[in-house]
């Protein structure tokens, strides 16, 4: 526990800090935060996915067939849960709220912190960058379409789209796949479906790249966080209880009833557990829907992370140990 508190949390927040001093500072803004993701979602993180994946076999693919299964179930349950909740439970709130907070506290930050947060503990391998890339393709690929969908379909009923005419729903899942840190890992998986072996000395060329992803991710965080406003309020509590609790329980429970593999279902845990995602607050400001109440879950969520990630590590082995 020591060692995972030393080597995966206590670096994070170091280099969040960093961000967030920086950007009170003035020496970086919220708009440089905005083009440092850009670098970590359209190169750092597709190039880590691609070149870690490809390295691995059809085996393995097959043994993490559960995992793909459980991590669709358990996010997108979690995803629709959080939107009726908060769309259909709270005075004042309407559907395009619940789709933002869905969008924030029903998908874990992967892209930003998976591979920060994983490799300290489990370390740099095939087994990793799987765990992200497939939990990467769900909230990515299947979560961000889908809010989209409830997003617009909302405004659209308010009679306040930004456009005229009503966009096909499958517009939100095509571009959502355009997006390298979608199609990147889905690529991987077919080079290895494929059989096709990977020539080794094409691997520094991504290695390069895809070392920038952990740490600019990190900082750009806390520069992001520096450039909010936040403010706890009861809405922003129940999302960091949804994100934090009811997730990483129910991929407990159900990698559990459905015997995962323990290696697999310890970093699922984990991955569930993240603190929500920040393409939802970026997506939230875009359309100035729900800002200031997902901007404080996202912040209440981030520095109680530091707690919860060794505390679901310990829950999680000691159901091992009891099954």
């Amino acid at each position: 526990m020591l060692h995972i508190i030393l080597y995966a949390i206590v670096p994070i927040v170091v280099i969040m800090l960093a961000g967030f001093i920086s950007g009170k500072k003035g020496v970086f803004s919220g708009d440089d935060a905005k083009k440092f993701n850009k670098v970590v979602l359209d190169f750092a993180l597709p190039a880590a996915l691609f070149v870690s994946i490809v390295q691995s076999t059809r085996e393995m693919l097959y043994h993490d067939l559960k995992l793909s299964i459980i991590s669709l179930v358990v996010i997108m349950a979690c995803f629709m849960l959080v939107y009726f909740i908060f769309a259909k439970c709270f005075k004042g709130n309407t559907g395009a709220d619940g789709a933002i907070a869905a969008l924030i506290n029903g998908s874990p930050t992967i892209g930003f912190l998976g591979f920060a947060v994983l490799e300290p503990i489990f370390g740099t391998t095939p087994a990793v960058a799987l765990v992200v890339a497939i939990v990467g393709i769900v909230v990515n690929a299947v979560g961000i379409p889908v809010g989209l969908s409830l997003l617009n379909a909302s405004l659209e009923k308010q009679g306040t789209a930004r456009t005229g005419k009503k966009e096909s729903a499958w517009v939100p899942v095509i571009n959502a796949l355009k997006q390298p840190v979608a199609w990147a890992p889905i690529l991987a998986v077919i080079w290895v479906l494929a059989g096709i072996p990977w020539p080794e000395y094409l691997s520094p060329s991504f290695d390069l790249m895809a070392k920038a992803n952990a740490s600019m991710a990190v900082f750009s965080a806390g520069i992001t966080l520096s450039a909010i406003q936040f403010k706890i309020n009861w809405q922003g509590i129940l999302g960091s209880i949804l994100k934090l609790i009811v997730m990483p329980a129910a991929a407990l429970i159900i990698g559990l009833l459905f015997h995962m593999d323990p290696l697999n279902l310890k970093m699922l845990v984990v991955a569930c557990a993240l603190p929500p995602a920040f393409s939802g607050i970026i997506i939230a400001d875009e359309y100035d829907t729900y800002v200031a109440t997902g901007t404080s879950s996202l912040t209440l969520s981030v520095i109680l992370f530091i707690g919860f990630c060794p505390l679901w590590i310990w829950i999680t082995d000691l159901a091992l140990n009891a099954f």
